[in-house]
């Protein structure tokens, strides 16, 4: 297996630290490195949601936002929101509003921020591993964990984590994949660039096996914060198991909406 220009392994990650809880006014939080990739995202809600013809009776709605700081490029970026970060909310929002179980809090609205604050390509992914790990850290019961990163082709290896230069590459193919864990359901994924059938099921295969080492990164920074007895599952996170002592899950108690 070929090495890469930062001495990676084809299938290897870049270094990626995590830390919960960072933002103190928000109802969870998380800050993520991911090689020269930093993010912060945070959780505010279930609260009321104005104005009200917005409500659903039924659910909860989310709304997901995806931004990339000014000064997170070399070049400075306009603070409006461009037509890649709308999409870019609205299919990351999609994909959390598949595992968090919003049927539990009908007439309210959940905001997730996630601001990019240095970019060097996997920013949507990183972003939204970062968002879900906000979404454990505010108790909000879910399905499971959103394991997200990015699998390709360049220079003519498929590569797991794709860099700047990499997705620079003249026969480039990047794809974005977002996994439910431990369910291993795909519940986001995006490819620019072509690619043959075969070439395709390697890539995804990669695309899942990165998620997997994802997963289990997110599992140590949620099991650092809030210790359990044994792993995590999928029971865990419906019921709330990490924050049955948190004060957070007894604020929510005093039901808001």
């Amino acid at each position: 297996m070929s090495e890469r220009i930062d001495g990676r392994k084809n299938d290897e990650l870049r270094p990626i630290k995590i830390k919960l809880g960072v933002v103190k006014s928000a109802d969870g939080s998380c800050y993520l490195e991911w090689g020269r990739n930093t993010v912060i995202a945070t959780v505010h809600g279930p609260r009321p949601i104005f104005p009200k013809h917005l409500a659903d009776s039924e659910r909860s709605v989310i709304d997901y936002k995806y931004r990339m700081a000014p000064f997170s490029v070399t070049e400075r970026k306009s603070p409006v929101p461009a037509k890649r970060d709308k999409e870019i909310s609205l299919v990351s929002g999609n994909a959390l509003e598949s595992v968090i179980l919003i049927e539990k809090f009908p007439n309210t609205v959940i905001d997730i921020d996630a601001m990019i604050l240095s970019a060097d390509a996997g920013t949507r992914v990183a972003a939204l591993t970062a968002a879900t790990l906000a979404c454990a850290d505010a108790g909000l019961p879910m399905r499971g964990l959103v394991s997200a990163v990015s699998a390709g082709r360049a220079n003519g290896d498929h590569i797991l984590d794709l860099t700047k230069e990499e997705e620079d590459a003249e026969d480039a193919v990047d794809t974005a994949i977002a996994v439910l864990m431990p369910q291993k359901e795909i519940v986001l994924l995006q490819m620019d660039g072509h690619v043959e059938k075969d070439e395709w099921k390697k890539i995804i295969s990669m695309g899942i096996a990165g998620s997997e080492k994802i997963y289990e990164l997110q599992k140590k920074a949620l099991l650092e914060k809030y210790p359990i007895d044994g792993d995590i599952n999928e029971w865990n996170f419906k019921n709330c198991k990490f924050w049955k002592c948190n004060f957070k899950n007894e604020r929510r108690k005093k039901t808001r909406w």
